[in-house]
């Protein structure tokens, strides 16, 4: 019998390959999730810098829209970029100075 974790000849994973696929799964988790995060990062950043931009909406963009729209992905790009540093900065201090269990 098979599932997602595997079989061995009795029926039940062995633990280095469940181990395997557990890292596998989490893998994939982990790139599902950044991708869900990259994809929120560009409709806000879509959303914010047109609203910003963008106030009287036509068939094309003047050169100021263009001007600002480049401008304001930029921040919000740089400004996204020091908060993931900072937060993953944190996380590694978090992990280091925690007693082992």
């Amino acid at each position: 019998m098979s599932s997602l974790f595997g079989s061995s000849s009795s029926g039940v994973p062995s633990p280095p390959d469940m181990a395997t696929r557990k890292e596998a799964l989490m893998n994939a988790v982990r790139s599902e999730n950044a991708l869900a995060n990259a994809q929120e990062l560009m409709n806000k950043t879509n959303e914010k810098c047109y609203a910003k931009c963008v106030t009287k909406p036509s068939t094309s963009l003047s050169g100021s829209e263009e001007t600002c729209l480049s401008r304001c992905m930029d921040r919000y790009m740089e400004a996204f970029n020091i908060v993931s540093r900072s937060y993953i900065a944190r996380i590694s201090r978090e992990r280091l100075e925690r007693p082992s269990d």
